[in-house]
């Protein structure tokens, strides 16, 4: 796809959304069920089912996805895609890029070991390789643009408003 194939998708919805911004706002859902045999959660992906369950470093067998790796995965996959897309549309000169990112846990914190531990990542890092000739202030556009954009690395970045529920 071209700059001018992207700008002719998006136009119109950006336009619908200037026009009505209910229009933008939409609900994503994630659905999953327990295993009632194991300590693991089916995601359903849309496309197939995930099965999550415990990193090995909780007592996990290694044979289910780790959540952690799960969230590193839709941040890898969101900055890729996003990237790409400002790339097209900044008509910028890419080859090959490759995205990557990794986070550190403490997993004392995860298993109540430590009070003082954090349960959660303490630091991620993402990291793009770009086979590319253009000059870094373009580089460093195309990566100020891709942060800027990138919902999952703006969801992680600003903590949004997070509720949790049960039912019966």
């Amino acid at each position: 796809m071209d700059a001018t194939a992207l700008k002719a998708m998006q136009t119109p919805l950006k336009e619908a959304y200037r026009d009505d911004a209910a229009k933008a706002l939409i609900t994503l859902k994630a659905r999953g069920s327990l295993d009632d045999q194991s300590i693991a959660c089916k995601v359903e992906t849309g496309r197939a089912l995930a099965v999550a369950g415990l990193h090995p470093a909780t007592g996990g067998s290694g044979l289910e996805l780790c959540s952690g790796d799960m969230l590193l995965e839709a941040l890898v996959a969101c900055a890729g895609v996003t990237l790409k897309a400002v790339a097209t549309a900044l008509e910028f000169k890419l080859g090959k890029a490759t995205v990557e990112a990794e986070g550190d846990l403490d997993f004392r914190g995860t298993l109540g070991v430590a009070r003082d531990a954090p349960v959660g990542f303490r630091e991620i890092r993402l990291k793009f390789g770009l086979d590319t000739d253009e000059p870094q202030e373009r580089i460093d556009s195309l990566l100020k643009l891709t942060e800027r954009y990138c919902v999952v690395f703006q969801t992680i970045n600003n903590k949004p408003v997070l509720t949790v529920s049960a039912q019966g």
